[in-house]
């Protein structure tokens, strides 16, 4: 009797340590194909574009804005200001005349709005701050402007989610590279394209 219910025990003991061997098994399989899953391919972003026509009548006014951008990107107030006397001169001569009746009005409000903001940076050469807060506006002020005039050369809109408190800050620039004028070299490089504006 004894001998019987050794056995049977370990049979029992046999046979608990089987299924325990294939459940384990079993489980590290079911582990090893989920990290084995194939990744979903990250497609590529797309940038979408607008064209605008060609023209030289905007030239100036771009060149003193890049300018600009690029002394706020090297966190230079004295050059920003400069820079921001030369584009309120730029945008004071532009010829309304030159554009279509129907457009005139509201290429002067932009033109104004752009003049006010240029000269508000011209005017704080030692408070950066203020000067990138009306240069975002700027930038907006700029873009409305070449859809209707027109640009001599392909830009980028820019976009910092991070400026003004999370709620983002845009700028234009003639490269797709970022170099972020929001916050110079705290930040240089937090940003992504948002626009391709390109000539016709």
């Amino acid at each position: 009797m004894k001998t019987t219910m050794i056995m049977l025990f370990l049979a029992l003991v046999s046979w608990g340590a089987s299924a325990q061997h294939d459940h384990s098994s079993s489980g590290h399989s079911g582990s090893s194909h989920s990290n084995t899953a194939p990744k979903m391919k990250e497609e590529p972003r797309v940038i979408p574009s607008i064209k605008v026509k060609h023209s030289l009548l905007a030239t100036s006014i771009l060149d003193n804005y890049l300018a600009l951008k690029d002394a706020l990107v090297d966190d230079n107030s004295k050059k920003a200001a400069s820079s921001g006397k030369m584009l309120f001169e730029a945008l004071g001569k532009f010829d309304l005349s030159s554009q279509d009746a129907s457009k005139q009005k509201e290429l002067k409000e932009i033109l104004d709005d752009a003049k006010e903001n240029a000269e508000h940076i011209s005017e704080n050469g030692d408070k950066i701050d203020h000067q990138r807060e009306h240069f975002e506006l700027l930038g907006g002020d700029l873009k409305d402007m070449i859809v209707i005039t027109g640009s001599d050369r392909t830009l980028y809109q820019l976009f910092c989610p991070m400026y003004n408190n999370n709620k983002g800050g845009k700028w234009l620039s003639a490269s797709d590279k970022i170099k972020n004028p929001f916050y110079g070299s705290k930040m240089l490089k937090c940003g992504r394209v948002l626009v391709e504006i390109s000539v016709k």
